[in-house]
């Protein structure tokens, strides 16, 4: 089990991500014209700049909806390789078997 201070810093992050989505699209869309004028460009820069860390959504982990892991995640399935382990091994996820060759 992940700590929940870890967890409880992702969800933050994903707040805050979500907070400052429309603002940080506008600015990098003014970052990307290059047909605005340089002192335009560097103002919409340094705004970006000023924003938080946290605004940017690369900075949030995906973790097991489970456990909390943040390592070893399965995007389709959302779970930790552990857990998603234990899942199939009760059959709770259809359609996937255990290999044997």
């Amino acid at each position: 089990m992940a700590k929940k201070s870890m967890v409880a810093r992702d969800v933050k992050r994903a707040r805050t991500a979500a907070r400052y989505a429309a603002k940080r699209t506008a600015l990098k869309a003014q970052i990307a014209d290059r047909t605005l004028e340089p002192e335009a460009l560097d103002e919409a820069l340094l705004q970006l700049q000023k924003l938080p860390r946290d605004a940017s959504p690369t900075r949030q982990q995906r973790r097991c909806r489970v456990s909390g892991r943040p390592h070893s995640v399965y995007r389709k399935f959302g779970l930790g390789r552990n857990k998603l382990r234990e899942a199939v091994m009760r059959g709770d996820v259809p359609g996937v078997v255990k290999a044997s060759w």
